[in-house]
């Protein structure tokens, strides 16, 4: 259950059960403010939900909580538990979310059952601080004050996107430097994919107990594989595979801050170290940093294909365009794995690049065949922010951000919808 926080002397409070919402009303925690917000019920028309994703729009700046089944008493200035009937509040909230702000919000929402066993109770509803930050409701752009929500004015708005710039400006860098630092660059004629993701609140040891402990091979190998098989990733890849995936990582190194899995090729100290097969060029490696940055660089994008009767040497080159959305599906589970391992539940930064792109068309399992479009520049770069939120209940959201102008380039992105569709 995530924390809600009340106050400087609160900051951490998890309400479990009615008694525990009881005790927060009889003892003065409740205050409605900055962070926290009360109301007795949810609207049941539509101009309360334009209020309520006003509401939401709000406290996605900085984050903060809803309680739904908390009344106030104007006079006195106190409040009062008023459970509500819970049968499909937590769905109206969440369609409220994503369909009336915009962009979308993606929430979380616990139910707290009320002691009457009558169906009603309380709705907790998180709203993550969003990496997207501010969101619109009727054209307009709203802010949280210290009591109520306000409209925000163009400086405060242009703030904003600036702040998300320098962030997407910060994890677009992060990813240059692990194109620079491809130990295969100058290593055959495939083309390379590089994934990026970076807390964006994390601590600097945030994941020291994996990185630090005498298993942690077996604990990376482990997350890896649930990453893989999670529900969310198959239903989300059906009859989609990519044979050089996660599970293709299976040598462990120590690195700088960090550790590593990769595959043979791929030695101590990143260096290449090839065995004399056709495949050695084909590897991929995944790095876990004690600040929980990850790493994932996949160097087999596109591969060599000839028509008959060509010369030998004439092979052209084409795009796997399966390999980029596999994978990047897969990371992504692992982060919201590796957030759950270590108790973080903050905003991520994450990128995709690929290079070694200009000139090729793509190879697409769905259509088997290649394509007549072919990609016009050299390197590939996107990036976006993501809350723990999304990452549990919208991959798919998160991937069309980052792959969507590739693989409309690459015209395959209807092959992939399921893919990039909210989970």
């Amino acid at each position: 259950m995530t924390s809600i926080y009340l106050s400087s002397d609160n900051p951490r409070w998890t309400p479990k059960t009615e008694t525990d919402l009881q005790a927060a009303v009889e003892g003065g925690l409740f205050e409605e403010g900055h962070h926290l917000d009360l109301k007795i019920a949810a609207p049941n028309n539509k101009a309360g939900n334009k209020e309520l994703a006003r509401d939401l729009a709000s406290f996605a700046v900085d984050g903060g909580t809803l309680i739904i089944g908390v009344q106030e008493n104007k006079d006195s200035r106190t409040f009062e538990l008023a459970p509500q009937p819970l049968d499909g509040l937590p769905e109206k909230v969440e369609q409220v979310a994503r369909t009336i702000p915009d962009p979308p919000l993606t929430v979380l929402t616990e139910e707290i059952s009320s002691t009457a066993d009558d169906g009603t109770g309380y709705l907790i509803v998180h709203i993550p601080a969003s990496p997207v930050a501010p969101h619109m409701v009727d054209n307009r752009y709203f802010g949280r004050g210290d009591k109520t929500k306000y409209q925000m004015g163009d400086n405060w708005v242009v703030s904003l996107h600036a702040r998300r710039r320098n962030t997407e400006a910060d994890i677009l860098a992060l990813l240059r430097k692990e194109m620079d630092e491809d130990p295969l660059r100058d290593v055959g004629a495939q083309s390379h994919l590089f994934l990026v993701a970076q807390p964006t609140a994390g601590r600097r040891d945030m994941c020291l107990p994996i990185t630090s402990a005498r298993d942690w091979n077996i604990r990376l190998h482990t997350l890896i594989q649930q990453a893989r098989t999670s529900p969310r990733t198959k239903a989300a890849l059906p009859g989609t595979g990519f044979h050089l995936d996660l599970s293709s990582a299976t040598q462990g190194h120590r690195r700088a801050r960090g550790v590593a899995l990769s595959s043979p090729a791929l030695g101590p100290g990143r260096v290449y170290t090839p065995e004399g097969r056709s495949s050695d060029a084909s590897l991929v490696e995944l790095q876990l940093f004690e600040d929980g940055g990850l790493r994932l660089l996949m160097t087999r994008l596109s591969f060599g294909t000839s028509e008959p009767y060509t010369l030998p040497g004439d092979e052209e080159q084409v795009l796997f365009d399966t390999a980029p959305v596999v994978l990047t599906r897969q990371m992504l589970e692992l982060v919201r794995l590796i957030s759950e391992d270590v108790g973080y539940h903050g905003n991520w930064s994450v990128a995709a690049g690929a290079n070694r792109l200009r000139g090729r068309r793509r190879w697409s399992s769905p259509s088997v065949f290649t394509s007549n479009h072919r990609y016009s520049d050299d390197t590939y770069e996107e990036s976006t922010g993501t809350t723990l939120a999304e990452l549990d209940a919208a991959q798919g959201a998160v991937t069309r951000r980052l792959l969507g102008p590739l693989l409309r380039s690459l015209d395959s992105e209807e092959a992939f919808e399921q893919a990039l569709n909210g989970d």
